[in-house]
């Protein structure tokens, strides 16, 4: 930590003295809260995480994409391994903010302005996002490095093989793929999105999915929120897609934690973590077996 906080203060971009402060609950990255002559910034440091299929690269393009359609803080600076953004002087949300309809309202319009028009600004090459890639590419490498998962994973993919069966073909479009409520900063009357470490292009229902596992949806609010998006009743096959996205989501996010606990070194409880989403993931799965039937 020490290093990394060294290296973010002696940065060639800041004016005049620097102020610095480690900001806590990154699970993937470690962040600062940095104060000099000239403003306020948030500084995002990390190296590519091959494992997670994260390229640092790919996270810059998108987050300048998305502060181009003004749903994401300015970047202002970056170097291999650093990105610093404009401060935004919002509230961080809960899982519970993101529940409430008018927060609820605010956060599908911000998805549905990533998925038609971060396309139209974004510059250079993108990473394509398949959650189903993720979670049979994780299984190889926690079969490698003998996780203490090893014997269930023939178990966990045979439940996306299903999942990825009833999901189907679909649109492609430009996506967050990480839609937790700590990623929505309110302003009061604006709404932000940050953090786009997984974005790529893939399914707007992984999207629509990931937004509801991470943060309870009920059944009302998840027909709320397909309506919303799509304009338009929902028609039970695109229904059925959907409740195998949100359960891929979880399983991805469950394995995706099993990855961390093996090569992480952050200082975070990721086995309760993945004890944590498993439980999601098969609520998830029963939802989706009872909607299958």
């Amino acid at each position: 930590m020490t290093d990394i906080s060294e290296r973010v203060a002696q940065l060639d971009f800041w004016t005049g003295s620097v102020e610095l402060q480690y900001l806590t609950g990154g699970i993937t990255n470690v962040n600062f809260f940095v104060e000099d002559a000239t403003g306020k910034y948030v500084v995002r440091t990390g190296d590519d995480i091959p494992v997670h299929r994260i390229m640092r690269f790919n996270e810059r393009n998108a987050a300048k994409a998305a502060e181009r359609i003004g749903i994401s803080p300015e970047v202002v600076y970056h170097e291999p391994g650093i990105l610093v953004m404009r401060y935004i002087d919002g509230r961080t949300l809960t899982e519970a903010d993101v529940r409430e309809q008018r927060n609820l309202t605010r956060v599908v319009e911000l998805i549905k302005r990533c998925h038609r028009e971060m396309v139209r600004e974004l510059r250079g090459p993108a990473l394509a996002f398949w959650p189903f890639h993720a979670v049979y590419d994780y299984a190889h490498t926690l079969e490698e490095d003998d996780s203490r998962m090893t014997p269930r994973l023939p178990e966990f993919v045979g439940y996306a093989q299903q999942l990825e069966r009833a999901v189907g073909r679909g649109e492609m479009v430009f996506c967050h793929n990480d839609l937790l409520a700590a990623n929505f900063l309110d302003e009061g009357e604006r709404m932000w999105v940050v953090d786009w470490d997984y974005a790529g292009f893939g399914s707007p229902l992984f999207d629509l999915g990931g937004l509801s596992s991470n943060n309870q949806l009920s059944e009302a609010d998840e027909q709320w929120v397909l309506e919303a998006y799509f304009e338009a009743d929902v028609p039970e096959r695109l229904h059925y897609r959907f409740k195998a996205m949100k359960a891929v989501s979880l399983l991805r996010e469950s394995m995706w934690s099993m990855i961390s606990e093996l090569h992480s070194d952050l200082d975070f409880d990721y086995e309760n973590y993945t004890e944590e989403n498993l439980g999601r993931f098969f609520n998830a799965w029963d939802e989706f077996r009872q909607f299958q039937s």
